[in-house]
């Protein structure tokens, strides 16, 4: 009767998982990243939110390893969270982001979930591991300012015509290629670990005099610039609007690797007795995530491409290459982030560079103080109950 009693909670607590997976994929990396290729009219709503809910499944397995590790076992001290109080944390943190969903709001799914994780511990007697929160929160505050500020002046930039805007996509599509070719990938490395592509490629040509990590990286981010600048020659529209809508497809898939945790993390400690492979895991999560794409994201696409800023294809470029290069730098390491936060602020940021092209004041202002009152609520609210729980008992 136990038995049955701790499998049909751990149902519960996956039910509630797929819950916030689905919010996270409605209105977090469902939304956020095709929303500057929207704004440009280089892909059409329906499409971006199918598109990026196949991407987001992918970077959630391929990925979301170290978020999810985190996000289970890196917040919270000397407390063990149970499966009705992992219940209480992920449907607490899912309603709070639904309500931004039907408000028009991106509500910071870190922000909820990172405070409904701490309340939840705190009221089982755990303490905050405060060299990760450390880590991250000086992560959460850094975000607004350097993706703000690295959109605009890449806005700054490609709009100057003093500044031949074939070279700069070509240098941008060196950065982004040598980022890509060291992302770690689940499914390059040996069973419990990643690898990249240019570790992947440096051991199968260990023979081979002078070829390393770094050769490797400079080949292929070499040819990805050269072709772009070529391409940018002959017809500079068609080239920005693909790069563009590549630079969506990465955004994408850092979405779902940096998200899938969120929904996912908290359930890794009650599966440690069950022996369930973490790719499976990450596989639920992605598949939440995908179905929030598909029926929740378009509304929240349409707040983003539109309500904050108008963007152009130059501007919605400079927006998604800080955001890549963010998430990216989020799953390095393993720190539970917004992309909400994220790509608003790049967003913010490349709308500044152009005077027509005016930012919501309010809009901003009003995304500032929901956020910050969903980190509190979420906590507060996931506190209350798990005290309440525990009285009761």
């Amino acid at each position: 009767m136990v038995a049955l009693s701790a499998v049909a909670m751990l149902l519960v607590a996956f039910v509630g998982s797929l819950f916030m997976a689905w919010t996270i994929g409605a209105g977090s990396s469902g939304s956020t990243p095709f929303a500057p290729a929207v704004g440009a009219n280089a892909i059409s709503i329906m499409r971006a939110g199918f598109v990026v809910g196949l991407l987001g499944l992918a970077g959630a397995i391929l990925q979301g390893a170290n978020v999810s590790r985190t996000v289970g076992s890196g917040l919270i001290q000397g407390a063990t969270l149970s499966p009705m109080t992992v219940v209480i944390g992920l449907f607490t943190a899912a309603l709070l982001v639904t309500v931004g969903i039907f408000t028009g709001y991106p509500i910071a799914t870190a922000f909820t979930v990172t405070g409904a994780v701490t309340g939840v511990g705190v009221a089982l007697g755990g303490v905050p591991a405060w060299g990760t929160y450390q880590q991250t929160v000086a992560l959460w505050l850094v975000i607004p300012f350097v993706g703000s500020g690295v959109a605009y002046g890449m806005a700054r930039v490609l709009a100057d015509d003093r500044v031949p805007t074939g070279y700069t996509i070509g240098v941008l599509g060196v950065l982004i290629t040598a980022v890509v070719v060291n992302m770690p990938f689940t499914i390059l490395g040996p069973s419990g670990q990643s690898r990249s592509i240019s570790a992947t490629f440096n051991s199968l040509l260990p023979a081979i005099v002078g070829i390393s990590r770094t050769v490797i990286t400079l080949l292929f981010a070499g040819i990805v610039g050269a072709v772009l600048w070529r391409r940018h020659e002959r017809s500079s529209v068609n080239t920005e609007r693909h790069f563009l809508l590549a630079l969506g497809c990465l955004v994408a898939f850092s979405a779902g690797a940096t998200q899938v945790g969120l929904a996912v993390g908290p359930l890794l400690p009650l599966l440690e007795e069950w022996s369930i492979p973490m790719t499976a895991v990450l596989a639920i999560g992605g598949l939440g995530l995908l179905a929030g794409s598909w029926t929740g994201a378009p509304r929240m696409i349409k707040a983003l491409s539109q309500d904050y800023s108008a963007l152009g294809p130059k501007r919605s470029i400079a927006a998604l290459v800080p955001s890549f290069l963010i998430a990216q730098t989020a799953v390095f390491l393993g720190a539970p982030v917004s992309f909400n936060e994220i790509i608003v602020s790049a967003i913010i940021g490349s709308g500044y560079a152009a005077e027509s092209a005016p930012v919501s004041i309010s809009k901003i202002r009003n995304t500032s103080v929901a956020w910050v009152t969903s980190l509190s609520l979420s906590g507060l609210c996931s506190y209350a109950l798990v005290s309440v729980l525990l009285i009761v008992q």
